[in-house]
């Protein structure tokens, strides 16, 4: 027993050198551990009643500080310091039972009875407090399981917005490349492209291939922006009858609204109207302001926005 006394003492002296020369890595816990190891072995009684456990304490407090000194994580160093900071309390409970043991078989019956309630009651205690001891340090443990979560859920939730950012200003990026090759008009209602009468057969409502390829590059950029809604908007000049005018207008929308749908988008992203000679760009007086007259506008709705009505 004296052995094992000498031994601890050494093992502590060695723990406080340590602590002043190399300043190993360390956390409350260890310091903990440390501490009560220092009262345990300078508690005879653990020596006398509890060399087995205290032995175990020993080399669990022993681990602790090894991985202290190679720098582990802390939790590795808690979780070892924890274990030895129970055998510590373990042990001294074991020895404190045992002498109260001692001392029972040693004196009278009515003051023996009194010390075992004693004794079992500081070792009950003893016992309690390594127990709260050892919640305490679980719940430390989840707390800061739970801290490392909410960190790297709100990292990963700035690289989402951050990604859906770059997307987000690439796809505008595009979409501005792309409606200027339409040749297309910001306006409040939208983007407007305008397919003028020299994209139709003349007098008809039959797209030209010129027209259809306009209409392939406004597919592209409806497949790229799935957001987005078209209205198509059918003109024509005050020459010939209203109802007439009416009717072309209408087929005229109504044929790039089915060519659109050809290339793959979908009916419910497509609306279109006629409005015959109304709304004109240029008075009818000649042929070259009729010929601006007689068109479609085709409105790219704003992103996620519906298309305002034409006032």
């Amino acid at each position: 027993m004296k052995t094992m006394l000498f031994k601890s003492t050494i093992l502590a002296a060695a723990i406080a050198m340590a602590a002043c020369s190399t300043t190993p890595t360390t956390t409350p816990m260890l310091d903990q551990a440390r501490g009560d190891f220092i009262s345990a072995n300078n508690n005879p009684a653990v020596s006398s009643y509890a060399p087995l456990e205290f032995k175990q304490a020993s080399d669990a407090l022993d681990a602790a500080n090894a991985a202290a000194a190679r720098k582990d994580s802390l939790d590795q160093i808690d979780k070892l310091a924890y274990i030895a900071k129970q055998k510590i309390a373990t042990a001294q409970a074991i020895a404190t039972q045992k002498g109260a043991e001692a001392d029972i078989a040693n004196a009278g019956k009515v003051r023996d009875q009194v010390r075992l309630e004693a004794r079992t009651n500081e070792a009950n205690r003893a016992m309690n407090a390594a127990e709260r001891a050892k919640w305490e340090a679980a719940q430390a443990q989840a707390q800061a399981q739970a801290a490392q979560g909410q960190a790297e859920s709100a990292q990963r939730a700035a690289a989402d917005a951050e990604a859906r950012t770059r997307e987000a200003q690439a796809r505008a990026a595009q979409l501005e490349s792309m409606m200027a090759d339409l040749q297309a008009k910001k306006t409040e209602r939208g983007m407007i492209i305008t397919i003028g009468d020299v994209l139709f057969a003349t007098g008809q409502a039959t797209l030209t291939e010129a027209g259809m390829n306009n209409l392939r590059k406004l597919a592209e950029v409806l497949a790229s922006n799935p957001e987005r809604t078209v209205l198509v908007e059918g003109f024509t000049d005050s020459v010939g009858g209203t109802a007439y005018n009416q009717q072309l207008s209408e087929r005229r929308a109504a044929a790039v609204r089915s060519a659109l749908l050809g290339m793959g988008v979908t009916a419910d992203r497509v609306a279109m109207r006629g409005y015959g000679e109304s709304y004109p760009v240029a008075a009818n007086d000649t042929a070259g302001n009729k010929q601006l007259n007689r068109r479609v506008e085709i409105v790219l709705s704003n992103d996620g926005n519906a298309i305002p009505a034409r006032r």
